[in-house]
């Protein structure tokens, strides 16, 4: 890694000629003053070029979504510890069937998802460190639950850049979790996640605070920035060294541009009435989040790396029936659509998509007809991107309670996704007080029998 010009100073002493070390300042003093979300070329050959991360908050229900579990049906109402007055089995209320050509079994609430079963690719052995959804979430996005790490949406830009110079290299759609889920901690702040509201109720649908200036024209913010711009590269010259002051004259920058693109991007009104349809907008439970979908479609294709969306509510302590079905038939129809939609436009093949919560949930029942919190065995999915498509990987016991077979750790989780995007997750790292960080912190294996 090329020193900066402050560790290339500090070496003066240490044997470097004037001439020698004059060049490699030059050098360093060009790659910092460089757009740092431009795009940079992977560690190695890729099979996606960008993520759709589907992040559903409060943790689904393996053992009634993508974890078939045809033993708790017949355990349903004995004691999961054989002691009398204890928690007990329930059974799912869901029938599966198989699916696709491949024979993947999935629940009745998904009709929609399992035409596209032989895209998925089901990972039946995740687990976390710890049942309780604050830490699991910000696990889930950073990889660590100790301390502030930036997420992962930030570190694939930070090793990747962006497509498009005009748009926010990462964004978050109704984000679940908090600044920490989408933010960047040490790395530089342009490489955060860019938080777009849901609108609920507006038919405008989601939208970005502050896209607009009420008060300047465009010709008037541009000489405005234009004189800002001029009064921070004075001050940058006389620090000579500034990282912060560089990273706000380009978010300044950035913010501009996006004032206009952005409300283009998000402008739906030039969809199709039929594909608005496919995606459930303008249906009672569907509106918010085929809105998601849609938006997501539209960024990634106009080069955006990395898009979260999110959907909370899926924390069924009671209700479990009724809730997991409403849950469903709000995220059935919008992802088969997304699904479509990318691979009829060849984006499938290079867009990886990953579906999960932060943990599963018990197969014993509590409340009579709830699920309470599973760290040890739960399940998510990916699709598109290289990965192999109509698999089961891995797998938890016959009751669903812990992964038993090819166990898929957060760490491994996220070392997959960043192979599958030409990074080495033991490679990208970023200098931090003193030592290397990274995403998979010192964990972190890659499970390479999912890649196509």
């Amino acid at each position: 890694m090329l020193m900066t010009r402050r560790e290339l100073l500090k070496t003066a002493s240490c044997g470097f000629g004037y001439l020698a070390l004059a060049d490699l300042c030059a050098r360093a003093a060009a790659a910092e003053s460089t757009n740092p979300l431009e795009v940079k070329p992977p560690h190695f050959a890729a099979k996606a070029k960008r993520v759709i991360f589907m992040f559903m908050g409060g943790a689904p229900s393996h053992v009634d979504t993508f974890d078939y579990k045809p033993k708790l049906t017949s355990d349903d109402g004995k004691s999961v510890d054989g002691k009398s007055g204890g928690r007990k089995y329930l059974k799912s209320p869901f029938k599966f069937a198989k699916s696709g050509k491949s024979g993947l079994w999935l629940p009745e609430i998904f009709p929609n998802l399992a035409r596209h079963a032989d895209e998925l690719c089901l990972l039946n052995s995740m687990h976390t460190d710890l049942p309780n959804h604050p830490q699991a979430t910000i696990q889930m996005h950073t990889g660590n639950f100790r301390f502030t790490r930036p997420s992962m949406g930030a570190w694939v830009l930070y090793g990747l850049g962006s497509e498009n110079a005009e748009l926010p290299g990462f964004i978050t759609i109704n984000g679940v979790g908090g600044a920490q889920s989408y933010g960047s901690a040490f790395l530089p702040a342009s490489y955060q996640g860019t938080r777009i509201e849901s609108a609920a109720g507006n038919r405008a649908g989601n939208r970005l605070a502050n896209i607009e200036n009420p008060r300047l024209s465009a010709e008037l913010q541009r000489k405005q920035l234009d004189l800002l711009g001029n009064l921070n590269r004075d001050r940058l010259k006389k620090d000579d060294v500034n990282p912060e002051l560089e990273g706000l004259i380009e978010s300044y920058e950035l913010a501009f541009r996006m004032e206009g693109a952005v409300p283009q991007v998000m402008d739906l009104s030039s969809e199709t009435s039929a594909t608005q349809q496919a995606y459930g907008l303008g249906e009672k439970g569907t509106e918010n989040f085929g809105r998601q979908c849609l938006l997501a479609r539209r960024f990634v294709e106009a080069g955006v790396r990395f898009v979260e969306i999110g959907m909370g509510g899926w924390d069924q302590h009671k209700d479990l029936k009724a809730r997991v079905s409403a849950n469903a038939h709000a995220i059935d129809k919008p992802i088969a659509a997304l699904l479509a939609d990318l691979k009829q436009r060849s984006l499938l093949k290079d867009t990886l998509l990953v579906w999960g919560g932060e943990f599963g949930r018990t197969p014993g029942a509590q409340n009579n007809d709830g699920r309470d919190h599973n760290s040890g065995g739960f399940s998510m999915w990916m699709a598109g991107g290289g990965v192999k498509g109509g698999i089961r990987h891995g797998a938890t016991d016959e009751h669903g309670v812990k992964a038993v077979d090819k166990p898929m750790h957060i760490n491994d989780l996220h070392a997959t996704m960043l192979n599958l995007l030409g990074l080495d997750h033991e490679r990208l790292t970023y200098r931090y007080s003193g030592r290397d960080f990274r995403l998979t912190d010192l964990a972190g294996v890659v499970h390479k029998d999912v890649i196509a």
